[in-house]
């Protein structure tokens, strides 16, 4: 069953299961010092729990994405929310190292089965034009959650210990089940999928993975992302280190690419209805090309501040409609495959950005090079722009 027209209320309780990731990702950032100080360690090994977390989140959607095919959303999305909580929990009453990377490792894989479950709801539901539309409608919501998410991991912080910041969460994740269950899974919001023929969860990758017009969507997601990742992962030295601002100016900062992406997201939704979301998904990349090409521009040419944050904004904020209209065109290919192909999809963006943003710690700590590091993840995006558009040259001329 297909529906034309989506309630706000399926979209809300969709974006409020997505913002789980960001969320679980980016509250307890500002608790930083003081876990380490709890626990009795450095800094630096308490963001070791950052890494352990994006790479058990991209396995838990590999394992989540195909059983959502194989036993439904319901099951899997539900189980996730369940383990997400009970980690939670056990991280509110870590006393060790140990206990809090391997619980941030448990709480990764409740939210990769979460996670990777709502892009399959999402094509269960919707396709094409209409698919692009509703994801830029979640990610309007979403969008938000890295925004507020250390603010409120702040405000938690001053009402007591770090811990709670963890008891939240497991109250968010549980909360969330109801509302689903009453929005999502019953009423009007259920929606019969098309059946998913029985195979094994290897089975499924190696039908995802033979269908190779839509592999290239993977790269592109992946590489957008990715210069997503370097941005935040090196933000608080541009703008602080290189430019000196201050923490409150920083905030500030960093909050006008949220802005951008609003705006690029807003952008998105007009023009879905007047065109194709492969068309849409090209011009943005070619939006997110020339604000990298400004950026190296600006950083060898020492540009001032305020000519760097346009072209970052530019750059950055692109993404806003770059990340759904790839989605869309992606599991437009998989219409009884949908988890397992949400599931390569956000592994992939999850799992690259993140090595990459490890790796990239051993470059030069320039401006320089975080830039030439964005560009060469902007490249590869680009790359797939160009490929696309002689593709479909081709398919004219025939």
């Amino acid at each position: 069953m297909i529906q034309s027209k989506t309630p706000f209320i399926v979209v809300l309780s969709l974006a409020l299961t997505m913002m789980l990731g960001p969320f679980s990702m980016d509250t307890y950032l500002p608790a930083f010092p003081v876990i380490g100080e709890s626990l009795g360690i450095s800094q630096q090994a308490v963001s070791l729990s950052v890494s352990v977390y994006v790479l058990a989140l991209a396995l838990g959607q590999l394992i989540g994405g195909a059983l959502s095919d194989r036993f439904g959303r319901q099951r899997v999305l539900m189980s996730g929310l369940a383990i997400f909580a009970f980690s939670s929990i056990v991280i509110g009453m870590a006393d060790s190292l140990n206990t809090l990377l391997g619980g941030r490792a448990v709480q990764a894989l409740g939210a990769g089965f979460t996670l990777v479950s709502v892009p399959a709801l999402v094509r269960d539901r919707v396709a094409g034009r209409d698919a692009a539309k509703l994801f830029s409608m979640m990610g309007f919501i979403m969008v938000l959650a890295p925004g507020i998410a250390p603010g409120v991991g702040s405000a938690i912080l001053a009402l007591g210990s770090w811990h709670y910041i963890f008891f939240a969460l497991a109250v968010y994740a549980l909360l969330l089940v109801p509302l689903l269950v009453r929005v999502i899974f019953t009423g009007t919001g259920k929606v019969s999928r098309a059946k998913s023929p029985k195979m094994s969860l290897l089975a499924r990758y190696k039908l995802v993975l033979s269908t190779k017009p839509a592999l290239p969507f993977i790269v592109w997601q992946a590489a957008s992302f990715s210069t997503l990742m370097m941005f935040i992962t090196y933000a608080s030295f541009i703008y602080q280190g290189h430019f000196g601002q201050s923490p409150s100016a920083f905030s500030m900062l960093f909050a006008a690419n949220i802005v951008a992406m609003l705006i690029f997201n807003i952008i998105n939704r007009v023009l879905l209805s007047r065109l194709p979301s492969l068309r849409i998904l090209q011009l943005a990349t070619g939006c997110q090309a020339v604000g990298i090409v400004l950026l190296v521009m600006a950083a060898f040419m020492e540009w001032p501040q305020y000519a760097f944050l346009p072209a970052m904004m530019l750059a950055i904020g692109s993404i806003g409609a770059i990340s759904p209209n790839i989605q869309a065109c992606f599991l437009e290919f998989f219409p009884t495959s949908g988890g397992t192909a949400a599931a390569l999809l956000g592994a992939a963006q999850f799992g690259v950005a993140g090595l990459l943003s490890a790796l990239s710690a051993m470059l030069p700590h320039t401006l320089e090079a975080v830039i030439l590091a964005m560009a060469a993840c902007g490249s590869v995006a680009y790359l797939m722009l160009a490929r696309s558009v002689i593709k479909g040259r081709a398919a004219v001329e025939a």
